[in-house]
């Protein structure tokens, strides 16, 4: 299968996505799967994983009934407060849904990211370790040394990181994040989504070559076993379209990158981690018994 790992969907009147205001006109608007298909369509993607983008149990709730409606999405990845004990509750509740993939953890936007450190939070990560629960992790550049710290107490935690962790694309900085992407990609059950890089490039004036060195240096720290294709789409828009996304991931591989490692980024290596193979098998032994 050909997935694009990463994409959202969301409808404005729904009321929960703060940071979609109308000073963002590209993204103040519904997008849905009819909207997005045709791209899929265009590029030969069978199906896509649904991350949530607002941090309500309503949103991952509204995202799960669209999976029902839709064949392309693979899986959703949704929230859960990790900050109250009933989260544990939270998770058994959604991964009733067969198409229930993950949960997402926003670093991003945690006034003080430290507090994941803290016995509240490090016990929830303890538990999604032994479980084996794949876990988004949505940082920015800046914040990768809680994330350095936090694999060191939970390694075997399965997790990927979004976005190659936000670098500073449009100024060109490469330290500290090139240090620390290499520090977290030593833990082999962490995986990185070569996705978000265009919103942090300058908006539609980038040039190709721009994405080069970060693209490069998470394939050769994650090898081709643990990094994916993700759009963020819409997200993108602000700043290339779906098909330059496609077109800027294209240019930037290595030299070489063989067909079996394009089908990995492409697919196979988003079906592993989010055992989307293990799904299937079970939608099978549902059916059969119906």
């Amino acid at each position: 299968m050909r997935i694009d790992s990463h994409q959202h969907y969301w409808k404005i009147a729904r009321g929960d996505y703060g940071w979609i205001t109308p000073e963002l006109p590209v993204l103040y608007r519904d997008f849905l799967p009819e909207h997005l298909e045709p791209h899929l369509a265009r590029h030969r993607l069978d199906g896509t994983i649904v991350i949530q983008a607002a941090p309500t149990l309503a949103e991952t709730e509204f995202i799960l009934s669209l999976s029902e409606q839709t064949a392309s999405i693979c899986g959703v990845v949704g929230w859960i407060d990790l900050a109250v004990p009933s989260y544990r509750e939270q998770y058994a509740a959604f991964s009733k849904h067969p198409k229930f993939a993950g949960v997402r953890i926003m670093i991003q936007d945690m006034k003080n990211p430290g507090d994941l450190l803290e016995p509240p939070f490090m016990e929830a990560f303890h538990w999604m370790e032994e479980q084996g629960i794949a876990v988004d992790v949505l940082v920015t550049a800046e914040q990768l040394d809680v994330v350095v710290e936090l694999l060191e107490r939970v390694p075997r935690l399965r997790c990927v990181i979004d976005h190659i962790a936000k670098p500073q694309i449009a100024a060109g900085i490469m330290e500290p994040w090139q240090s620390r992407i290499a520090a977290i990609a030593a833990h082999s059950g962490v995986y990185c989504k070569l996705s978000g890089m265009v919103t942090e490039a300058e908006h539609h004036g980038w040039r190709t070559s721009d994405f080069l060195p970060y693209a490069r240096h998470v394939i050769g720290c994650f090898g081709p076993e643990r990094v994916m294709f993700g759009s963020d789409w819409p997200v993108c828009l602000l700043s290339a379209s779906y098909a330059e996304v496609v077109d800027v991931l294209q240019q930037c591989l290595p030299e070489g990158y063989t067909e079996e490692e394009q089908e990995r980024l492409f697919g196979r290596n988003a079906v592993n981690f989010y055992r989307l193979q293990d799904r299937t098998q079970l939608e099978m032994e549902l059916k059969k018994h119906e």
